[in-house]
């Protein structure tokens, strides 16, 4: 059996992930691949209440309280969705993962770094992606993308401040920076097609290996 891939697209608001995961999941389907698509937090029954938890805009979680939801999401969802795909072979394609718990609790909010990976050690046993995709689009795309996703209906994450989202797109950049054996800058702007073309270039050297 061919080994499975562990895939995670990262990034700020509106930067595509979604998209960029679906048509990625479609391109391995037609390879013949076996996926899963999945997401964070949820991918799970239990991670999907953790998520209503954390993202409605009536709860007032403090970055610690955030931080130990999104490990229990994450536990829960790696031992129950994504140890037992990889193990089946499939190739997994995670929207965030532990580098948005980096970027957003941790960059943003501030809390230390080594204590957010010890939390995802201690709850995911630190599983890490083979390849982390991380999307960057213009400020001001990204507004304009969001307005259009949500209107006025922002959850309680993504309807922080601008100078919320400006730290975590620089923490961001500064993982890419730091760890590039593990992540890719990915462009973003423009037509999604082009951009799957970038990502799928990006992911070349596994495709050769395990298609």
């Amino acid at each position: 059996m061919m080994p499975g891939r562990f895939i995670t697209l990262e990034g700020g608001e509106g930067t595509g992930k979604s998209t960029q995961a679906r048509l990625l999941c479609a391109a391995l389907q037609a390879r013949g691949l076996g996926v899963l698509l999945t997401r964070e937090p949820g991918g799970t029954p239990g991670a999907e209440l953790i998520r209503t938890l954390l993202l409605d805009a009536g709860n007032d979680w403090t970055p610690a309280a955030e931080a130990l939801l999104f490990a229990a999401a994450r536990a829960d969802h790696v031992a129950k969705a994504i140890r037992p795909a990889l193990a089946a072979g499939q190739w997994v394609i995670c929207d965030r993962f532990i580098d948005s718990t980096r970027a957003y609790q941790g960059g943003a909010d501030g809390l230390p770094d080594d204590d957010l990976m010890e939390l995802h050690r201690i709850g995911s046993a630190g599983l890490l992606p083979d390849c982390t995709l991380m999307l960057e689009v213009p400020e001001a795309e990204a507004a304009r993308r969001l307005a259009l996703r949500d209107g006025d209906a922002s959850d309680r994450i993504g309807g922080r401040p601008l100078a919320f989202h400006s730290a975590v797109t620089a923490r961001f950049r500064g993982f890419a920076a730091a760890e590039t054996r593990r992540f890719v800058a990915i462009a973003a702007a423009g037509d999604p097609q082009v951009v799957h073309h970038r990502v799928l270039a990006a992911l070349a050297p596994l495709l050769g290996a395990g298609a």
